[in-house]
């Protein structure tokens, strides 16, 4: 059975930012960065990628290469045994679907079939990333050394942004 203890990652295309709840599920922390290694990307996940793209979603964009990033989801899988795994959702500033998140929809259905143990949900990332720099720009983080942590302090934001929301609902009796 799954620890309490929750993942979350901010998948892009050269980089995963990863983040895991502290053993209570209170606080979020960011614990890695991610390279996505080039290569062809996972057949199962072309196929969920081509029916959205011929939804007329996002035309033009190549899924994730989860195959790059595969070991390293299972080294913290095995490590933190979470319960549940967030990904960030890309939208608009509208809050309406942006032209990423068809590739999200699609990595998601992937690791739901490969992980059927897991929960696995998505969580809005809107302004994460500019709220990752704003953080790390005031902590004095050089130019260079922010490109490498960025995305694990976006995951980091999206995690504790959904922890609190988790806690919210339940104060709340929802």
């Amino acid at each position: 059975m799954p620890s309490k203890r929750v993942l979350a990652l901010d998948v892009g295309t050269v980089r995963v930012g990863v983040a895991v709840t502290d053993p209570l599920c209170v606080f979020a922390q960011g614990v890695g960065v991610w390279n996505v290694k080039p290569g062809a990307p996972n057949e199962r996940l072309n196929e969920g990628l081509s029916e959205r793209l011929s939804e007329g979603l996002s035309e033009g964009l190549r899924p994730f290469n989860f195959e790059g990033w595969k070991e390293r989801f299972d080294e913290c899988i095995a490590k933190y045994d979470p319960r549940i795994v967030i990904i960030g959702l890309p939208r608009r500033t509208t809050g309406r679907p942006g032209p990423e998140e068809a590739r999200v929809e699609a990595l998601v259905a992937e690791l739901r079939a490969l992980y059927p143990d897991r929960a696995f949900e998505t969580c809005d990332e809107r302004f994460t990333t500019v709220m990752a720099e704003k953080a790390l720009i005031e902590g004095n983080v050089s130019r260079a050394k922010r490109k490498g942590q960025i995305d694990k302090v976006a995951a980091t934001i999206i995690l504790q942004s959904w922890l609190d929301g988790e806690s919210f609902s339940v104060s709340a009796g929802l």
